[in-house]
């Protein structure tokens, strides 16, 4: 038996520039942190006895005599991919729910390809792991999805990761002090929208607008590079971060006409009256969790203004996808 358990994550600024289609002509950046909220996968190799060679259990379970059965699409491409014909049960739980802005689509991918490795006995570097995850995810399953998030999921930590033309990445972890990220943490906390969504509804449109946004997106790319200058820097006031989120948060809107809706404005117009500097909406958009940045002494009235929806804290995380129980059977 092998337990992963992958970290979901929380992408600032950059969103957009992550997609070949962009960044294989024009480079792309992002600047995310992966969060103390996890996706766990245990593999278990699964005996003669059953009826069934294969147990999948996620929001429904599935038992099925051959791989090509399962209906669960990472599941079925992850066992392709590594041409694995054994029996196994294979199951997920979520400290989060799934949908909603925080990677936990690729964060699943990611460790379940994390726990196969691990049961056949092989120790996979988080990079090429990332990788993995990409090509899983992009060219098995042929899901229209960027890059960040495989990578965030792997790696783990606070990073400015560089997408080159040329389909590699580089994730530099950030030179932040310990007491300048925790304050970035002490200022922010997300909202859930109560929207769960697929993001490919929503970058289907994106997507096929990217000749039509390349401005909007270069700005998106410098205000990443901006933020990363101040978030390393102890002598800029951290609040300015919080303006950019908003300048970034405006920008994102213009991609797609999907992005936002009703319940979105609300929250975030809600937000900023009662003292936030600024936010923006994790993941493709249309729903899921929003992120709120504010001072630390504003937080409780803005949670009291937004009463009727939950708010989840959040802390870093620094392990990346890992490993946290193997038993060799």
């Amino acid at each position: 038996m092998v337990i992963t358990r992958t970290p979901l994550r929380v992408s600032f600024f950059g969103g957009g520039t992550d997609y070949p289609a962009y960044f294989k002509r024009n480079g792309g950046v992002v600047l995310s942190t992966s969060i103390d909220k996890f996706v766990y996968v245990t593999v278990t190799r699964l005996g003669t006895l059953f009826d069934h060679k294969f147990r999948v259990a996620y929001s429904k379970t599935e038992l099925v005599k051959t791989a090509t059965e399962i209906q669960h699409p990472s599941v079925k491409a992850c066992l392709s991919h590594l041409s694995m014909k054994d029996g196994l049960e294979i199951s997920v739980t979520t400290d989060l729910p799934a949908r909603t802005g925080l990677g936990s689509s690729s964060s699943f991918t990611v460790g379940l390809l994390n726990g196969l490795h691990s049961l056949q006995g092989r120790l996979v570097e988080k990079s090429a792991l990332a990788a993995e995850a990409i090509h899983v995810e992009q060219n098995v399953i042929g899901e229209r999805v960027g890059n960040q998030d495989q990578v965030a999921a792997a790696i783990g930590g606070l990073n400015f990761i560089t997408f080159h033309r040329d389909g590699t990445f580089l994730a530099e972890p950030l030179p932040v002090s310990s007491a300048r990220k925790q304050s970035l943490f002490d200022h922010i906390f997300l909202v859930y929208t109560g929207i769960s969504r697929f993001a490919e509804d929503v970058l289907q449109e994106q997507c096929a607008n990217i000749d039509n946004r390349l401005a909007e997106l270069e700005k998106i790319k410098e205000l990443a590079h901006q933020a990363r200058t101040l978030l390393c820097n102890d002598q800029i006031p951290l609040q300015d971060f919080g303006a950019l989120l908003h300048e970034t948060w405006v920008l994102k809107k213009k991609l797609s006409s999907r992005i936002s809706n009703s319940v979105v404005e609300k929250i975030y117009d809600t937000s900023r009256e009662a003292g936030a500097i600024g936010g923006k909406l994790l993941g493709a958009g249309a729903g899921g969790f929003l992120l709120v940045f504010a001072k630390p002494e504003n937080h409780a009235a803005i949670k009291s203004a937004l009463s009727e929806f939950q708010t989840v804290e959040i802390q870093p995380d620094n392990s990346g996808s890992s490993v946290v129980y193997y038993h060799a059977s």
